[in-house]
């Protein structure tokens, strides 16, 4: 039952309170930092309860004073301050409810987010392109920092494929639905008939890793330098500033070219690097690196899909939460809190039903 665990997290968080003051636990700094974060994690929960347990006591008294009160006025006041008293309870019993949800460990990280062209050719890698640019001005609404870790231009101003860093507090937590299959319906600019296409892109978001979450052997890795090139292979520097670093145990490949100094994209590979084989070892507890992958972001098919951008409709559908907006330039610049609010308001909803079949059996 939900007041069980919440009786249970409070008397953690008593004894947490408890240890901080112990003078022997201010003298250990790794001891007190663990705990003054896990008081941290445990206050709002406990604060959240005991204003929930006040509004409960509020409403009880209110109608305990009401059902003796003989002065019909008094009456009416004292029945409205229950019922305010009630809906505050059932506020914060939402808010509890919320807050026991287990936290995904990587919300508060920085993302690696690589995004594809899929099926369409040019039109694909055009898509890919507006896209970049969509998390981009999203990334710049939230004060986050971006930058291109990676890029395979196309041809005609697209992209193959580019690899984006954004930094920034709970970046993941507002991000990681955005993987998988985007689906774009519009007159490509190569197509001369007026006919609309339907092109693809995938998206994955990986939380970046920090030095102390991946361990790499130096020995472990091949590093190549070669000279950068731009779309269609010709060159764009005389100097052998690229880096591709292979990690020879798992066959990740990171090829660097953005910058001109070859130390600065040497750094990006190994950021990357680092992000990949952190994704790595969390999805080996379920499945091979590959499947992971496939399951995240789909093959590019038009068939496969988590959003679909309906330029002649001015249209944008998420297809998980059956959400529509009618006002594509606006996500396009970045606009993209009602499909991210919607959906983690629905994962929250699935893991409470999970908790509340668990609970039960």
């Amino acid at each position: 039952m939900m007041h069980e665990r919440l009786a249970e997290v409070e008397a953690a968080f008593e004894q947490v309170s408890r240890e901080l003051a112990d003078p022997e636990v201010a003298s250990d700094p790794a001891r007190l930092r663990d705990l003054g974060k896990r008081h941290a994690e445990l206050e709002e929960i406990v604060t959240t309860y005991r204003s929930y347990r006040d509004a409960e006591a509020q409403a009880e008294e209110a109608r305990a004073l009401a059902k003796d009160e003989r002065d019909p006025e008094m009456a009416r006041f004292l029945r409205a301050e229950e019922a305010a008293a009630g809906r505050r309870a059932a506020e914060l019993e939402g808010r509890l409810e919320t807050l026991l949800v287990p936290k995904d460990p990587n919300d508060d990280k920085s993302v690696v987010m690589e995004i594809r062209g899929g099926v369409g050719g040019q039109e694909a890698a055009l898509f890919a392109a507006d896209l970049y640019e969509m998390y981009r001005r999203y990334a710049e609404r939230q004060h986050w920092k971006t930058e291109v870790l990676s890029s395979s231009p196309s041809e005609l101003g697209g992209f193959k494929e580019i690899v984006l860093e954004i930094r920034g507090s709970g970046a993941y937590s507002r991000l990681k639905k955005e993987s998988g299959g985007h689906r774009v319906q519009r007159i490509p600019v190569t197509e001369s008939g007026g006919r609309i296409h339907t092109s693809t892109a995938t998206v994955a978001v990986l939380p970046e890793a920090e030095e102390v979450d991946v361990d790499i052997d130096p020995d472990e890795l091949q590093i190549d330098v070669f000279r950068s090139s731009g779309p269609g292979g010709q060159s764009v520097n005389t100097t052998d500033s690229a880096v591709r670093v292979t990690h020879r145990p798992t066959g990740i490949v990171i090829s660097v070219q953005e910058e001109r100094s070859q130390r600065q994209n040497k750094e990006k590979a190994m950021r990357y690097l680092r992000s990949r084989l952190l994704k790595l070892a969390q999805d080996e507890q379920q499945r091979a690196e590959a499947a992971a992958r496939r399951a995240q972001v789909g093959s590019g098919e038009r068939s496969e899909k988590v959003r679909t951008y309906n330029f002649p409709q001015n249209r944008v559908t998420d297809h998980r939460v059956e959400l529509s907006v009618h006002n594509l330039p606006a996500v396009m610049a970045g606009d993209l809190d009602r499909f991210i609010d919607a959906l983690l308001a629905e994962e929250r909803r699935a893991q409470l039903a999970g908790n509340g079949q668990r609970t039960g059996s």
